[in-house]
């Protein structure tokens, strides 16, 4: 492995390396980074603090039995096995593909590499829609977790066959010139390197799985966040569905506190390069076509059943279903929402991402959580309370753009974190310190170093954020200024209505816009290990 310079140690002891020096001798610049990340933090929590609101209106007698009732016992049971078994098999199928794909000599990797994070491009509700199509009688926990599954892994799979990709292979062969085997080498020097991509990974799975909607009542598959939705639309039950979404906050929280304790606080940089050779693919032999079945079988679940099923339904509707006018429009502006909503939003998680890596403590970890905690909430939660505050406090703002837009900001904020957070841990301290040493301000050594040195990650949490905005559901259809339409919001009107083929050209339409997107991750995962 490469070595500090020796000149940065010194322009490290210069400045004080730990926190204590930076606050010393740039405090304008950390308390710049720190106000921001406290602003956004506190801004994060307006929906938390709208479920406090409510459930403080209700008062004890009222909540209390809304709370401890047998349907939330069964709701609490649903979501748990639902999380408990699907993060794993997406965790064990991503880490699979990502070593078939990195670390093989698999025929055609760049291509399987490729197709394993396709599946980004079809929204959460278009793969139920696909899967019901095909399989009607596939519901509840099993129909639940595999469609999940087939959603969700690429989450997992983006992060780790970067990490892969990343890694010094002079460890592994030090490890096995000491006598270990490939198994332990891979258990032992690999696997413990791949843990914040592992977390990073399965915390947005799990997040995910806390507050989809449309897939769960597809595939009717009752969670807390379909029981939300049902409160709300069947008699606007505030109350009912606020205590709900006050027990999804707790679920959310533990969450978190797994996240936090098996990441840890330990260091994932490392300066220069490393070795400079490709580390040495593992040869199949004689197992090429059994390994060859695990990425092939994922992609004809992930990707052929939904394309079976546009087709079919596009075939069977002909040309009639094809209403160009409305879809312009609701492509239009499905476009327009999804890049002022990226970008926005990987802007605003910039101070708490850096905050995250280089100033780990406890504050930090209260303010990241922050941060996550509303991306559990149902998008209907988070628009309600937005619809509250905008009607009681700033009516001007009431079904306005804007509006819409801070609702997907604070939905998809750990999006952006956990892809932005990985690139800044990539990124050397060290060169910090040497650009301060040099005359950099703390703001600008943090955009001109550490934020060139993490645009990868950058890029690919807004491409995540926009992805996320292009299939949102629940959130557009209730803060949507009168007469937006998003190809969503269209989907799910004419699927609701049972017009599986009027719809299928809107899910098409999403599949298509998305796979750029999709391509752009792909893309900038493979730069991050600057290969």
């Amino acid at each position: 492995m490469s070595v500090v310079p020796s000149a940065l140690p010194r322009a490290s002891a210069s400045l004080g390396a730990p926190l204590h020096g930076l606050r010393r001798r740039g405090p304008r610049g950390f308390s710049w980074v720190g106000s921001a990340a406290v602003l956004v933090s506190l801004f994060a929590l307006l929906p938390l603090g709208f479920v406090v609101w409510v459930a403080w209106q209700t008062g004890w007698d009222v909540a209390a039995p809304l709370v401890f009732r047998p349907r939330v016992g069964e709701l609490l049971v649903n979501t748990a096995l639902l999380v408990v078994i699907t993060v794993p098999l997406c965790a064990v199928l991503a880490l699979a593909l990502a070593w078939l794909t990195e670390r093989s000599d698999l025929p055609g990797a760049r291509t399987w590499s490729w197709l394993a994070v396709a599946p980004l491009a079809v929204p959460a509700f278009v793969h139920s829609y696909a899967w019901m199509t095909v399989a009607p009688s596939l519901h509840g926990l099993l129909g639940g977790v595999l469609v999940s599954v087939i959603a969700y892994f690429p989450f997992m799979y983006l992060p780790l066959s970067a990490a892969l990709r990343r890694l010094d292979p002079g460890m592994e062969d030090a490890a096995a010139s000491l006598g270990l085997g490939p198994w332990g080498v891979f258990f032992r020097v690999v696997l413990p390197q791949l843990r914040l991509a592992l977390c990073g990974g399965a915390l947005l799975v799990g997040l995910h799985l806390l507050a989809e909607y449309g897939l769960f009542v597809m595939i009717r598959f009752d969670t807390f966040t379909t029981a939300i939705v049902d409160q709300f639309q069947s008699t606007y039950n505030g109350p009912a569905a606020n205590m709900l979404a006050g027990v999804l906050v707790v679920c959310c929280f533990v969450l978190l506190g797994l996240e936090s304790g098996v990441r840890g606080s330990e260091r994932y940089a490392r300066v220069g390069t490393g070795a400079a050779r490709m580390p040495l693919r593992s040869r199949l032999g004689r197992y090429t076509v059994l390994a060859w079945l695990l990425p092939f079988a994922t992609t004809v679940l992930a990707l052929g059943v939904p394309f079976f099923t546009l087709g079919r339904w596009l075939i069977a509707g002909g040309s009639a279903v094809w209403q160009l006018d409305a879809m312009g429009a609701a492509l239009g502006q499905t476009l327009l929402l999804a890049l002022v909503g990226g970008l926005l939003t990987t802007l605003v998680s910039v101070p708490m991402a850096w905050l995250s890596i280089r100033a780990p403590g406890k504050l930090q970890r209260v303010l990241e959580a922050c941060n996550y905690m509303v991306g559990s909430l149902p998008g209907v939660v988070v628009a309600l309370a937005l619809v509250t505050i905008t009607v009681r406090v700033a009516l001007p703002l009431y079904q306005t753009a804007a509006t819409i837009l801070l609702a997907y900001m604070l939905m998809f904020l750990p999006r952006a974190l956990v892809s932005l957070r990985a690139g800044i841990a990539q990124a050397p301290i060290e060169l910090e310190y040497a650009a301060r040493s040099l005359g950099r301000s703390p703001a600008q050594a943090l955009w001109s170093v550490t934020m060139r040195l993490a645009a990868p990650g950058a890029a690919a949490g807004m491409a995540l954020v926009s992805l996320g905005i292009t299939n949102e559901l629940t959130a557009t259809l209730l803060l949507a200024p009168t007469g937006t339409q998003t190809l969503a919001t269209a989907f799910w009107a004419f699927s609701s209505e049972i017009d599986y083929a009027a719809a299928a050209p809107y899910a098409l339409t999403m599949v298509l816009l998305s796979m750029p997107l999709t391509w752009l991750l792909y893309v900038q995962s493979k730069r991050t290990a600057g290969r």
